[in-house]
């Protein structure tokens, strides 16, 4: 294949969730027969450049602490997971972070409204500590370091918290107001003595309370409620969760601030970034695929294709020079080792009445000397 193909392909097979389908399309579109099993090679091996070089620019970062590129005045983070499947029936989690800068609210009748803007993503299959590591280099990217102002909205999640700490500790912390309802929901849906704590009118009314007065006036509800009803674990824990993340459960003031309440953006980002290309019928990964498919999708979905594709080209070429210096060095090698073969064999006798051949000294009139031009083809014919 030809460079432009073999990045044709690549970006199909990146973009088209199976192999077997950007060949086909290649075919359609260039005319260039590749067989399935050649695209997801070669996508593949170009993924795992582009994971290989993100993993040695974060460490470089953690290391070298550079100062970041830009200064954004209002950032935002999420952090969440997505499940892929495996092969042999296993699952793994896909962590994603996806990074935007806050908008000032706009107000609407219904309300105001606060848009993220400029999204960019990161995706991995790994643990926790080692996500946070390698998302240093997005969040660099992105000008983390020298923002006014950084808020993280996530669920409760302990791994969530600890991301948070881990970049920005004094980030503005925002318990999503989807996975807050959701417990409440559970609390309110358990039995009791005359059925479910809070009718379906009643719930509604409480999440409405909690997102326009806050946890401080939901919560001892909550506590009554849970008074009520005979000791039951999942009950009692799902109270705990939200009383421990009561701090980051101040709605009204975070909608005052301007900052979003909810985590949209990361939960978009999982079904953009990882399920649409990782998680369709009948795929089952194999777990060192992943993260070069999870590495191109980012380049994809960030809009930063040539960036990533530069990449790419220069880790090819080192592997080229790299193959070719090795062929050198083998030749090298072998030339030596007959070599003193050579030298031991006696020399063969010469011919006494063979004269070597002298070189010839061309004049600078010699037809070799000259160019052969159309002009000097015809001055030649003309002379016939």
């Amino acid at each position: 294949m030809t460079p432009r193909l073999h990045e044709a392909l690549v970006r199909l097979s990146t973009h088209i969730p199976s192999f077997a389908k950007a060949a086909k399309e290649l075919a359609w579109f260039t005319g260039a027969q590749i067989h399935s099993d050649t695209a997801r090679a070669h996508t593949e091996a170009a993924g795992a450049m582009v994971v290989a070089y993100e993993t040695r620019e974060a460490e470089r970062i953690l290391r070298e602490q550079p100062a970041p590129p830009c200064a954004p005045d209002r950032l935002l983070l999420s952090v969440d997971g997505a499940m892929v499947p495996l092969v042999h029936g296993q699952w793994t989690e896909v962590r994603t972070l996806a990074v935007g800068e806050v908008q000032p609210p706009q107000k609407t009748a219904d309300g105001p409204v606060v848009h993220t803007t400029k999204l960019s993503y990161f995706s991995r299959r790994t643990d926790s500590a080692r996500f946070g590591e390698l998302a240093t280099l997005e969040l660099h990217r992105r000008g983390l370091e020298g923002a006014r102002q950084v808020g993280v909205v996530a669920d409760g999640a302990l791994w969530c918290q600890s991301f948070a700490d881990l970049h920005y500790g004094e980030a503005l912390r925002i318990l999503d107001f989807a996975h807050a309802a959701e417990y409440l929901s559970a609390i309110a849906q358990s039995s009791g003595a005359n059925g479910p704590l809070l009718s379906a009118p009643q719930l509604v009314e409480m999440r409405h309370a909690l997102k326009e007065q806050g946890a401080a006036v939901v919560l001892p509800q909550l506590r009554a409620l849970v008074a009520t009803v005979p000791d039951t674990s999942e009950v009692a824990g799902s109270l705990a969760y939200l009383e421990s993340r009561q701090a980051q459960m101040d709605y009204p003031r975070f909608v005052a601030e301007g900052w979003p309440i909810g985590s949209g953006m990361v939960e978009s980002a999982n079904k953009l970034v990882v399920e649409d290309r990782l998680k369709g019928a009948g795929m089952h990964w194999a777990e060192a695929n992943v993260n070069p498919l999870l590495a191109l999708r980012n380049a994809v979905c960030n809009d930063r294709w040539e960036e990533c594709w530069r990449v790419i080209e220069r880790e090819q070429r080192r592997q080229v020079s790299a193959r070719r210096q090795a062929r050198c060095r083998t030749r090298a090698a072998a030339r030596g080792k007959e070599a003193p073969a050579r030298a031991a064999a006696p020399p063969a006798p010469a011919c006494p009445r063979v004269r070597p051949l002298e070189p010839e000294v061309k004049s600078a009139h010699h037809p070799w000397k000259r160019a052969w031009s159309i002009r000097r083809q015809r001055e030649v014919a003309d002379q016939r």
